[in-house]
């Protein structure tokens, strides 16, 4: 398997744990474990007697049976629980694709989406989006891709790194597209449930469409990302069952404490989604109001889901430098739009409860950095 660097990684790699502040955090605020088990009575106690050998490899059944009651109508079959969503996007194309399949990747999009699916030696295709077109999807451009051997769709909505919500007739064309070749349909909803209007909520791709994959995480909505878990989702058995096959040979089963943890935050994930989501529209509104008394400098699209939205560099120049200046001189880590091939745009994060403070101090630097 040849694949490239991850671009995304190194960079947090490099910078994440030493920089200050972080204001390009794709999570939202996360919790300790004293509060995840101050939701039920009992929970301690439970825990410490929780057994630590292996697992299941599929997932316990009372996390399954957690993530299930997220989607309607799933039950815990349909559900893999994986080593957070990373091993969910390697496992489904290195068990689904490999060297004849074409697979189409929606981009920009989180590295590992598109360089994974090209380690599997499959033909790749990009379905581009453009800050030129508001970050318009093209549903025409994406149907001319199609071809005869095409095996999987992969799409991203809420969408890392534009923070949008792919809207509903988009959403729809898709599907039907995908159904009317039975084309696998990978849909990364990590972010579900965070969008800023509950009501815009799409259907999860994997309870509308039999060939579709959910992927899902404790990563982003609900703030857990030290669990590492996540999981794949569909009414699809043979899709589940070869991903699994597939993940005997990488982690096999989950950490047990994890599981443990992440049934218990799941089954009270309404207490966990409605303060993110509150964090996250109060900092969107500091975010939108610096963004706009900045106009010289910055420009975007608003969004409208998830903690994360991508801002567009005004003044041409080179916006790696520029981040890591910034990093530098001022201990503010932003994302630069590099390792998403996206050379004028900078990533913001702002589902963290010291985003304000990560912001005032990335302000005072450039007005003394004119």
């Amino acid at each position: 398997m040849q694949i490239k660097p991850f671009r995304i990684e190194q960079y947090f790699g490099k910078y994440e744990f030493t920089a200050k502040y972080l204001l390009s955090s794709s999570d939202a605020e996360s919790r300790a474990i004293q509060e995840l088990l101050d939701l039920e009575p009992g929970a301690h106690d439970r825990l410490l007697k929780h057994w630590c050998g292996y697992t299941e490899s599929p997932g316990a059944p009372d996390l399954r049976q957690a993530i299930a009651a997220i989607y309607h109508p799933l039950s815990p079959d349909d559900v893999l629980v994986v080593a957070a969503a990373e091993e969910g996007i390697f496992v489904l194309y290195h068990a689904l694709a490999g060297p004849g399949d074409h697979i189409i990747v929606e981009t920009p999009c989180y590295e590992s989406g598109l360089e994974v699916a090209r380690s599997t030696g499959a033909q790749v295709s990009e379905w581009p989006r453009s800050f030129e077109s508001g970050w318009a999807h093209n549903v025409a451009v994406l149907e001319k891709l199609l071809q005869p051997n095409t095996k999987i769709i992969y799409i991203n909505t809420p969408h890392n790194p534009t923070g949008l919500l792919m809207p509903a007739g988009i959403f729809k064309q898709v599907l039907d597209l995908a159904a009317s070749r039975r084309i696998i349909l990978f849909s990364d909803e990590v972010y579900r449930e965070l969008e800023h209007e509950p009501a815009t909520r799409l259907p999860a791709a994997c309870e509308v469409y039999e060939n579709a994959v959910s992927l899902g995480s404790m990563s982003k909505t609900y703030g857990l990302p030290g669990l590492r878990l996540g999981w794949l989702a569909s009414r699809n058995p043979e899709i589940l069952r070869r991903c699994l096959g597939f993940r005997y040979y990488t982690t096999i089963c989950n950490s047990a404490p994890s599981e443990f943890l992440s049934a218990l935050a799941l089954r009270h994930r309404e207490v966990l989604v409605q303060r993110n989501r509150e964090l996250v529209l109060r900092n969107l509104q500091l975010l939108d109001a610096f963004i706009l008394r900045r106009s010289n400098r910055f420009e975007w699209v608003r969004p409208n889901a998830s903690p994360i939205g991508f801002v567009r560099l005004k003044p041409e120049q080179d916006v790696l430098a520029f981040c890591e200046k910034t990093v530098r001189d001022a201990g503010v880590l932003l994302l630069p739009g590099t390792v998403y091939d996206q050379p004028r745009h900078i990533r913001f994060g702002f589902g963290r409860k010291n985003m304000p403070e990560a912001l005032a101090q990335f302000g005072a630097y450039l007005d003394s950095h004119p």
